[in-house]
Parts: structure tokens; sequence; C-alpha cells
């Protein structure tokens, strides 16, 4: 009388296959430290991926054409004196990314054109004003300079540059 009903997927007939060693990223040390963010994030020139560095926070931003394997030495971003825990790039300029730290602030670079060279630790922008590590990021969709950042405490910032 009690009929047991099982729901389908509805990824059911959705089949995927493993991208090729030429176009992976290979030998990179991503970040231990956790969070609820992304450890890596997209545009259509760039990925930014956060890693493991000594004495402070790094991330990797590496051309979407340069795929394969990654030297140790590869330039990196690292301003930060904490982990990173958060970057996101501009929706409104590819060339800009923001990342958020254990070290409670925030921070804004600009990336060259053509991608890093040399590494980089001098930011565009510095935000401070978080009493704790700022563990989420993001930029506002539509408007444009706008960035909203929140920590483990003090909630949502909103930060707007002229």
């Amino acid at each position: 009388m009690f009929k047991r009903v099982v729901r389908q997927s509805k990824f059911r007939h959705v089949f995927g296959q493993a991208a090729k060693n030429d176009q992976c990223y290979d030998d990179i040390r991503v970040s231990r430290v956790t969070w609820d963010s992304a450890l890596c994030t997209v545009n259509p020139t760039f990925v930014a991926i956060i890693v493991d560095a000594s004495g402070g926070g790094a991330f990797l931003v590496l051309p979407l054409n340069k795929t394969g394997r990654i030297d140790k030495s590869y330039p990196t971003v690292c301003g930060h004196t904490g982990p990173v825990l958060d970057i996101e790039w501009c929706p409104h300029n590819d060339q800009v990314i923001a990342s958020g730290s254990e070290d409670c602030t925030v921070m804004v670079w600009q990336i060259p054109e053509n991608g890093l060279v040399t590494p980089m630790a001098e930011p565009v922008v510095v935000l401070e004003g978080h009493s704790k590590r700022v563990g989420i990021i993001t930029w506002h969709p539509t408007a444009r300079n706008v960035l909203l950042s929140a920590g483990k405490i003090a909630g949502v910032k909103t930060w707007r540059s002229p």
C-alpha cells in the first residue's frame, strides 16, 4: 500500500570529461587556510588562486593562456601580513582585483595588462576598518568602484573609491 518514490536527479543525463593535462594548471601550492570563500576566481583575462606563502598571504595571477606546470618562483601578489582569505575580480575592469585577509585589511590591486613579471607588493589602496579578519569580499555588480567586505565581527562594510 505504501509506494516509495525516489526522486530522480535533474543532472542524470549530464556527463563530463576531464580536461587534458596541457589545458590544466599544475604544481600550485593552494592555500590550506579555510574560510567560506572560493580559493580561486576568474575573469576573461586571468585566473587568480590563493596560495600558501611564508611571511603573509599571497595569491597567483595567471593569464588564461598560460597552462601547464607553474614554476615555484612564479611572481605572486603578496602585500598582506596574514593569510589571504578571499579574492574577487572587479566586474568593470579586468585588471583590478581585491583581496581580504586575516590581517584585517582589504587591498585593491592593479594587475598589469600582460600579467605579472615580478612579485607585486604595493596595492593601489589599503582599506582598513575591520577589527577582525576579513573573510568575504565582493564587488557591486552594477555600481562602479563599490566594494563590500565582511569580517568575523562588525558586519558588512561598504567601500567606495572616488
